[in-house]
């Protein structure tokens, strides 16, 4: 279980601005900058391919983990209460458990929008590549948001 929870967990620490807490953050971020590239040129190459199918296993990997550990009966950090307080100090907030499965639905909702984007068989290929770099952009907020719910209280600690 501690493994689990250690691969789950998981935190890029030491970068003196925080764009990517968490790996899935990152890969998301990159692949919002290469979405660029094929809304201009209105053609996607394999290697973005190749980065969105990682981007998916980095969402699958801790996605399975974290379904595990809550199978398991553990909450998000920032929901549990260890001693008067979260593992990071701050005050618990339970409803930030919900809110941790809510924008993990989202990302996996996304990545499957982008893939049809990229497809082009539920919107004509040339606009759901222009419409490319706005879904990864959302992508990205919310697998920034999926690591930072699960460290910082919301609006209601405490209750």
């Amino acid at each position: 279980m501690e493994f689990l929870r250690q691969l789950h967990g998981y935190q890029i620490v030491g970068f003196p601005i925080p764009l990517f807490p968490t790996p899935l953050a990152l890969l998301t971020l990159v692949l919002f900058v290469w979405s660029l590239g094929p809304a201009l040129k209105l053609q996607v190459g394999t290697p973005f391919l190749v980065w969105l199918r990682l981007t998916w296993a980095g969402l699958l990997l801790p996605g399975v983990t974290g379904i595990l550990l809550a199978l398991g009966g553990l909450k998000v950090p920032s929901a549990t209460d260890v001693g008067g307080a979260t593992k990071y100090g701050y005050a618990a907030d339970p409803s930030r458990d919900w809110e941790h499965w809510m924008y993990t639905a989202f990302c996996l909702l996304t990545l499957y929008i982008i893939e049809v984007l990229v497809k082009g068989r539920m919107v004509e290929h040339r606009i759901g590549l222009r419409l490319l770099p706005v879904a990864t952009l959302f992508l990205y907020g919310c697998a920034y948001m999926v690591g930072r719910v699960a460290v910082f209280p919301g609006s209601t600690p405490g209750t």
